[in-house]
């Protein structure tokens, strides 16, 4: 055919005209879903699996769940499938994800503000015996971790939670997820302000409403007054930091985009300052500008944080300002640097009543169902009747009278929940492991406990603060990239040339004083067997070299790769 003003296209062969979708963003008119993540949340709402749950799957049985509700919706109501037993980090990324499943879940119990009765503590404690062979684990976002559910018995569990005042709502998902909050917020002395109504006002109007329960990915919340920065605000997708404003009091410093995985960023101020009763509109806001400008197309990108950094503080302040809030915030001041390099709580501490409050130390965060019935008892035969998990994998105890501290901390320490930790315990996080998750490499639970016990052995006088975090894959859920000694799960070649379970090192992340990531030295990876003597050595460098008053981060950033090998 030629070529002729009506049919210009006859003289070239046709070219298939495809159209770029853009990023997904809703706000941009992207509503079509870009892969099978956003296709089954339009196809139904995470939220609504729970009547599947209590009425068809806890009947029928884990095989009558629909796959998109077993591997994604049921995570709006805190349910993970655990992994199969027995199958070795080599497999993690080979098998396909049903083979990987166990009939069995990870139920999360949603904490916001770490904060629980004696009561509640004893209710998940009775659920862990009755339902979860004992299983417990307090995570570094506050909340309580229960293994071996049976779907059967989910709506029993919830029920009892329920009734005290507990959920999973939304405790995993794309989501508003746990609120986390200063333990001590209310009670401290030192508290700058106390958090605690807009943590109970953001849960009441948005948690569990469809208005944010389809977000592009998960999203983390931090809101403490404390002067310590007790809850990780760097690494959150947006923070409210206690701060004193020069002409308007107290309020909070407003920041966005932090986090870690794969790609970490630590999150960014806005520069605006937030007085307490406007931090649920002001998050509402953030969260809305996720929900409508948040990436949808690839999951590796769908957090707040790559937003942040394609559009910088200013223009997320400004279209915060002006679409969301239709106000100007007020321009407010940075936090001031942490009064103390530990931020656990832990020890005995003066309450600004009078009274004291206790943080004690388990191993790694590893409990178990009795022993949370025991820290009820204890507490209650003391004198109290409120607890609160921390961000650092530990707990306390509030209200002690002075003449009952002495004694509650004796019987902690009967219950190998100690008080007075070597800064080894104090300072070791790590993440469920192979043991129970999906996407591990490797073990880091018991690996964790084991490393105190020899470095506590090895290096008895060794006090300075340190932080070790294990993570059992790289997705950083126990924060490697800012613990002073990160370690990645990997498989590595022992000294035979055989494929073991091990570590890559990351060496003088922070957060609070200095915050930033750790570095990696090139090759430097470390068999399971051998990280005991690695950690040994490199502390016992650090303690020959360090400059006085110098921080592990600080010498580390500084060190010669030798140094750190």
């Amino acid at each position: 055919m030629a070529a002729t003003p009506q049919n210009p296209a006859a003289a070239t062969p046709r070219r298939k005209v495809s159209r770029h979708r853009g990023e997904g963003q809703w706000a941009m008119g992207h509503y079509t879903p870009l892969n099978g993540n956003e296709q089954f949340k339009k196809d139904d709402d995470g939220l609504n699996v729970r009547t599947r749950i209590e009425t068809i799957y806890s009947k029928r049985g884990f095989d009558s769940i629909d796959p998109n509700d077993l591997r994604g919706r049921m995570r709006w109501w805190g349910l993970y499938t655990q992994r199969k037993p027995g199958i070795d980090g080599g497999k993690t990324a080979i098998l396909e994800p049903e083979e990987l499943d166990d009939k069995y879940f990870m139920l999360r119990v949603r904490i916001d503000g770490g904060r629980l009765t004696t009561r509640q503590l004893r209710v998940i404690g009775e659920i862990s015996q009755e339902f979860a062979r004992g299983s417990a684990d307090i995570t570094d976002r506050q909340n309580i971790q229960l293994h071996w559910i049976r779907i059967e018995d989910v709506p029993e569990i919830w029920e009892r939670l329920e009734a005290v005042g507990l959920s999973t709502t939304e405790a995993c998902g794309d989501c508003p997820r746990v609120v986390i909050g200063s333990p001590v917020a209310g009670i401290a002395e030192d508290e700058i302000i106390d958090g605690t109504w807009a943590i109970d006002e953001i849960h009441e109007r948005y948690i569990g409403s469809k208005e944010f329960s389809n977000l592009p990915r998960k999203f983390k919340t931090a809101i403490s007054g404390s002067p310590l920065l007790d809850v990780v605000h760097e690494i959150n997708d947006v923070a409210f930091v206690g701060v004193e404003h020069p002409e308007h009091g107290p309020g909070f410093d407003l920041w966005v985009g932090g986090g870690l995985s794969t790609n970490p960023k630590i999150g960014v101020r806005l520069g605006a300052w937030v007085p307490l009763e406007e931090v649920p509109d002001v998050w509402a806001g953030v969260v809305g500008i996720f929900r409508d400008y948040g990436y949808r197309r690839l999951r590796t990108r769908a957090r707040l944080k790559f937003l942040v950094a394609d559009w910088g503080p200013e223009k997320f302040r400004q279209i915060l300002q002006d679409e969301y809030l239709k106000r100007t915030l007020v321009d407010g001041p940075a936090p001031a640097e942490p009064t103390d390099r530990w931020r656990d709580h832990v020890g005995v501490h003066r309450q600004k009543d009078g009274r004291f409050y206790v943080g004690f130390a388990p191993r790694v965060g590893r409990v178990d169902g009795a022993t949370l019935t025991k820290i009820a008892e204890v507490a209650e035969a003391h004198g109290s009747g409120r607890v609160r998990t921390t961000v650092e994998q530990k707990m306390i105890v509030l209200d002690v009278e002075e003449a009952q501290v002495e004694p509650l901390v004796e019987a902690l320490e009967a219950l190998d929940l100690t008080a007075k930790p070597s800064p080894f315990r104090r300072g070791t996080m790590a993440c469920t492991g192979i043991e129970y998750c999906k996407l591990a490499i490797v073990e880091t639970k018991a690996r964790g406990s084991q490393l105190i016990d020899e470095l506590e052995r090895r290096i008895p006088d060794f006090d300075e603060p340190i932080t070790i975090n294990l993570n059992g894959c790289p997705n950083a859920c126990a924060r490697i990239q800012v613990a002073d000694i990160g370690l990645k799960g990997q498989l590595v070649l022992n000294d035979q040339g055989e494929q073991v379970e091990g570590y890559q090192v990351h060496l003088g992340g922070a957060l609070g004083l200095e915050a930033g990531f750790g570095r990696k030295v090139r090759g430097l990876k470390v068999t399971s067997e051998e990280l005991p003597d690695y950690v040994e050595r490199v502390l016992k460098r650090f303690q020959a070299e360090r400059e006085e008053g110098e921080r592990f981060a600080a010498w580390a950033s500084r060190a010669s790769e030798e140094a750190l090998s």
